[in-house]
């Protein structure tokens, strides 16, 4: 491990201090994957069929596999800053730079997804006003701002409202398992009506997995948050497979029911597919109560990436790739000026991309922003291969506490279940991507730069 990797992993705890325990950090897992794109994702879907399903368990399957290869490094470099760290340690900081750039963009163009799918379903509430022109919109915005403040409160008081918004969000997920459970019991056959015509297709299910895997982000979470977690070593593991693992289970329970009791074409249409799930089977107004716990869950999920994207801006500008500001805590030991960078931006996107089409602007964003988070994903399970080829555990350069044959399946698998989730981004999603993406190659050599500089102007006073 070079010397510049070393001093990258071992940097300092930031003000805020390890305030996340492990009900805390699961519930950031949970309630970052659990937020409002597994409401929104049915219609996003529905165009693909049955394959749809089969995306969804190749998806469970490839994020169980990338849990397993967090766990295996939080374990090993317990004090490490996080992803950034471990990829600095296998592939210097340029690369580390790159990866973590990628994910910060991913994380505000998800939040900007997410915004436009909680203000979606208000409109189940507000019918008239909310199809006004420019009022969604500005619902949005008003969202992403609402939890910028949260977060400045600092990662105690964000971690204490995701606790709250991650148990709320949690009933309307077992409520669509006990309909979906009571229409196969009392009717079965509304579960033959309207089967999906789509014959099996293979790029379909890679289309699938791209947009499905956008709800499963936030695997990942307790790992970016390592600088505010206590015992590292043993709450990150714990709390990311945990968290994975539950959300699987609920997230393969909840998929098919939207898609068998609807008509492709209208679940293809829907801006709320659960609401009309339960107003289609329950009528009255259930509709209305599921619609007011998916917003709390599209609330609880910008809360928690809020704060990564707080904690991922000022973890690079610790490290030297973003200007030294954006690590600055404020009395609450929240990185102020970070998060409301990331505020500005996601603000900026969210109104330049916005039309009247939410299923449109939406699937726009959460390709987006998976294809962003896949660079984090690859880089982490490569990591775990080099570090442990690289030198024995013995000497602390190579991931220990986890048997090799295991480890190593796991990230191999983790590297192919990335690269086939890649196969399914699209043009127009992937010039985006490259363009957000790319925009980070000039400032980090602007920034390596200005480091050379400081530094050989420091050895001539000297």
């Amino acid at each position: 491990m070079s010397s510049a990797a070393s001093a990258a992993a071992e940097q300092p705890v930031a003000g805020g201090g390890r305030v996340l325990g492990f009900w805390m950090c699961t519930a950031l897992v949970v309630g970052n994957i659990i937020g409002v794109g597994i409401f929104a994702m049915p219609a996003a879907l529905a165009p693909y069929g049955l394959n749809a399903l089969i995306g969804w368990l190749v998806n469970v399957v490839g994020c169980a596999l990338l849990a397993l290869c967090f766990a295996a490094l939080s374990r090993a470099f317990p004090h490490d800053d996080g992803p950034q760290a471990y990829t600095a340690r296998a592939f210097g900081k340029g690369a580390a730079f790159i990866v973590m750039w990628s994910y910060w963009v991913s994380v505000w163009v998800g939040n900007a997804a997410i915004a436009i799918g909680t203000a979606g379903y208000a409109t189940v509430f507000f019918p008239g006003v909310m199809h006004a022109p420019g009022l969604p919109a500005l619902t949005a915005l008003a969202l992403i701002w609402v939890f910028v403040l949260v977060n400045l409160l600092g990662a105690r008081t964000a971690g204490g409202v995701q606790l709250l918004t991650t148990a709320l969000k949690l009933l309307p997920q077992l409520a669509v398992i006990v309909l979906g459970g009571w229409v196969l019991i009392a009717h079965p056959a509304w579960y033959a009506a309207h089967v999906p015509p789509n014959p099996p297709s293979w790029r379909e299910v890679s289309s699938v997995c791209t947009l499905a895997l956008f709800a499963m982000l936030g695997i990942e979470c307790a790992m970016i948050a390592a600088g505010r977690v206590r015992d590292p070593a043993r709450t990150i593991p714990r709390a990311t497979l945990a968290g994975t693992l539950l959300t699987a289970l609920v997230y393969i329970a909840i998929s098919a029911v939207p898609m068998f009791l609807i008509p492709q074409r209208e679940l293809a249409a829907s801006n709320a597919p659960y609401t009309d799930l339960f107003a289609r089977v329950l009528g009255g107004r259930y509709g209305e109560i599921v619609a007011a716990f998916v917003i709390v869950s599209g609330l609880g999920v910008l809360n928690g990436f809020t704060l990564i994207a707080g904690e991922v801006a000022q973890r690079m500008a610790r490290h030297g790739g973003f200007p030294p500001a954006l690590g600055q805590e404020n009395r609450h030991g929240a990185p102020a000026r970070a998060l409301l960078l990331t505020g500005v931006l996601t603000s900026v996107l969210l109104l330049t991309n916005y039309t009247d089409s939410v299923t449109k602007v939406f699937a726009l964003l959460i390709v987006i922003a998976t294809a962003g988070t896949l660079p984090l994903y690859l880089a982490s399970a490569l990591a775990l291969i080099v570090l442990r080829r690289r030198a024995a555990p013995a000497t602390g350069a190579a991931p220990a506490g986890t048997p090799a044959p295991l480890m190593l399946a796991a990230a191999t698998g983790a590297v192919a279940y990335c690269a086939w989730v890649s196969i399914g981004i699209g043009t127009e999603p992937l010039l985006w991507t490259l363009a957000l993406c790319g925009a980070g190659v000039p400032l980090y050599a602007w920034s390596s730069l200005a480091r050379r500089r400081a530094a050989l102007l420091g050895s001539e006073a000297a």
